[in-house]
């Protein structure tokens, strides 16, 4: 086994080979079994001891018996992301991953008119803070002007098992009273002449929104929402199409008299740990909508 940290091993995959799998071969054994992508896989054979069965080397060519232990050791990532000092809420985090409460107004990756002060460049320089060498991999994405929870994954492969393991919980605050629980089944499009608004209407991609009200006070309704598909604008389209847009929120519709950006926050993350495979429930519930003396409306 190639010299490597305790903190980085903890990191480290260890699989199992169970008997109904005896005879399978290394690579349909990770890619089928143990959620490793093609391209990991590939980094994986190229890394020196990068797999191993019961302490030695092994290639993805060879045959795994019941019983064996497989253990991948993750090549060194290379990140080409610009480290800058910023205050980081952190939820959650050990050797795999960490949860990160995202405040409004910042975006979560470098764009053209946002290099430095992203979500990416503030974890980036404080993974080097702690001598971690990771790329930044964010499993969930929100808006510059959406808060919440991040789930940033330490390596590829916890990268790609949580992508399949995670659900999330979003808090949002409406105009106008809505009571009881629906949802919202309509297909969302761009919206015509426009880049990056969207709307409902016919010939989009279907869309679900699952929600509750939760309280109801000063012409608001506090919401928690889930959703069955991820479209771009899911939640913001969906309230305005039926006369409720996120408080804030004046690309759809949303008044600014309160709050100056749309209200809509990634309140809890529950996800299967991608070593451990316990599962692990992240909460943060945004403060900041109820400002506008609304007291009671918190849950």
């Amino acid at each position: 086994m190639s010299d490597i940290s305790d903190e980085r091993k903890k990191a480290m995959p260890v699989f199992t080979v169970p008997q109904e799998l005896d005879g399978i071969t290394v690579q349909n054994f990770l890619r089928r079994h143990c959620n490793v992508s093609a391209r990991l896989l590939a980094r994986l054979k190229r890394t020196t001891n990068g797999i191993t069965a019961n302490g030695r080397h092994i290639r993805s060519i060879d045959i795994l018996s019941k019983g064996d232990i497989v253990e991948l050791v993750f090549p060194d990532d290379q990140c080409d992301i610009v480290p800058i000092e910023m205050p980081l809420d952190i939820v959650y985090e050990d050797d795999a991953l960490l949860v990160i409460n995202k405040p409004p107004f910042m975006p979560v990756h470098p764009v053209r008119d946002h290099q430095l002060d992203t979500l990416a460049n503030a974890v980036t320089f404080y993974s080097r803070s702690k001598n971690e060498n990771y790329t930044f991999r964010a499993v969930n994405r929100l808006d510059r002007d959406t808060s919440g929870l991040v789930l940033i994954a330490k390596s590829g492969y916890a990268h790609t098992f949580l992508s399949g393991h995670t659900e999330k919980l979003y808090a949002a605050l409406c105009e106008g009273e809505i009571y009881g629980s629906g949802t919202i089944d309509a297909p969302i499009r761009i919206k015509e002449g426009h880049t990056i608004q969207r709307e409902t209407g016919e010939g989009g991609v279907r869309a679900v929104t699952h929600y509750k009200a939760i309280k109801q006070a000063y012409g608001h309704t506090y919401l928690e929402i889930e959703l069955e598909t991820g479209r771009t604008h899911q939640i913001r389209t969906h309230f305005a199409s039926i006369g409720h847009p996120l408080a804030g929120d004046d690309m759809y519709g949303g008044s600014r008299k309160y709050f100056s950006r749309q209200c809509l926050h990634c309140a809890r993350l529950t996800f299967i740990h991608p070593i451990s495979h316990e599962k692990i429930v992240a909460e943060r519930y945004p403060e900041e909508f109820f400002g506008l003396n609304t007291e009671g409306i918190k849950p």
